[in-house]
């Protein structure tokens, strides 16, 4: 059987998502996930992308809906892609990362599914959700070295 007639099973295909790395001075915006998984975790603001909609686009909607926080797509430098099929552990997802700067003293409202969002130094010490952690790090090699 080719694999043009092959039944395609949508529950194996892994889902689009985003992640945003938000850096103000030396601290980093996460959120506080209202839902499981990783309920009451931290995260960074991000989600599933539309049908219909960029990376970009879904990233800067993400943003703005979790933290109240407006960016605009050319204020998004991509990251990377992040896909271990296991990273998260409804389904397999790819998120495509992205990361930006902001200078201005700003204070993020949470909203959506976020319980909480705050630009946080000390992240490193906080339970994040997925693969955030690696993400987080990964953003802070690459803005360095665009510094």
């Amino acid at each position: 059987m080719t694999i043009l007639k092959k039944k395609i099973n949508k529950k194996k295909l892994p889902l689009v998502t985003v992640d945003c790395v938000l850096f103000k001075f030396n601290s980093v915006l996460l959120i506080k996930r209202k839902f499981s998984p990783f309920k009451n975790f931290f995260a960074l603001p991000g989600g599933f992308v539309d049908v219909g909609e960029t990376v970009e686009e879904a990233c800067v909607r993400e943003m703005k809906e979790e933290t109240s926080i407006t960016l605009k797509v050319n204020d998004l430098k991509l990251l990377g892609i992040y896909s271990n099929p296991r990273r998260d552990p409804r389904r397999s997802t790819i998120s495509i990362s992205f990361y930006s700067e902001i200078n201005k003293m700003i204070s993020p409202k949470a909203g959506d599914d976020a319980i909480f969002a705050e630009f946080k130094e000390n992240w490193q010490k906080e339970k994040l959700a997925f693969d955030h952690k690696i993400i987080i790090k990964d953003s802070i090699s690459k803005f360095r070295s665009d510094v």
